[in-house]
């Protein structure tokens, strides 16, 4: 009987994880648009979808905003330390790297192009500036059985690579990855998603920077195996 690997894919998410900052929250609380706080506890208190309070945190914002909207975005956001050395590791062990983020393209791709992932590697949000409303777009929303109207659907992504084939891994920080991280072999977790792989005893390790990451999967052996 011989024994194969699976092959190691990893799932990372972007706002809170690549970057230290959540940065949709920091655009929105430095433009500041009347009711904008309401909308954020709606869905922190899950009273609305994330893709719901997304979008109409963004709708508040004028179109003529644009040029501002990204110039503060991109300026703003701070990468952890270790990413580009972690996607030099992942591509030396032939680790398929995906992004799978619940942010925005017009500072998702700006913020990533340094590294050099390929674009079809990378899944977020889309936007649209031509109305008098900056509104977002919604390129990867959830298909069955996934019904959390994320916007971004993590979940959809990890099920496109079959567990029986791949050894999925999830890094990130907070409740919306929880439902990638259930799906996952294995989590990289910080803050709130510390708590939900305590609650539901997920196999994880907790990371503050990248240089974390790679310490853990240079040393560890964890490669499941299949007949």
């Amino acid at each position: 009987m011989s024994i194969e690997k699976k092959l190691r894919v990893i799932f990372c998410d972007f706002d809170g994880t690549i970057t230290e900052n959540d940065n949709i929250v920091s655009i929105i609380r430095y433009f500041k648009p009347p009711g904008w706080d309401k909308i954020v506890q709606d869905v922190i208190h899950e009273r609305k979808s994330i893709r719901q309070g997304v979008g109409e945190m963004f709708a508040l914002l004028p179109s003529s905003l644009q040029e501002e909207v990204i110039q503060y975005a991109v300026t703003q956001a701070r990468i952890r330390p270790g990413f580009e050395q972690f996607v030099q590791f992942c591509q030396a062990e032939g680790i398929e790297l995906y992004i799978t983020s619940g942010g925005i393209d017009f500072f998702v791709y700006p913020l990533l192009k340094p590294y050099q992932i390929p674009a079809d590697n990378i899944y977020c949000n889309g936007s649209d500036f031509r109305g008098d409303k900056i509104q977002i777009t919604w390129p990867h929303y959830c298909q069955p059985p996934c019904t959390n109207d994320c916007g971004m659907c993590k979940t959809t992504i990890v099920r496109r690579f079959p567990k029986d084939q791949y050894e999925r891994i999830v890094i990130g920080d907070s409740v919306t990855d929880f439902t990638a991280a259930k799906l996952a072999d294995f989590v990289f977790a910080r803050a709130q998603l510390i708590e939900r792989c305590d609650e539901l005893q997920l196999p994880y390790a907790p990371f503050q920077t990248f240089y974390d990451i790679i310490e853990h999967l240079s040393h560890s052996n964890t490669h499941i195996t299949h007949p």
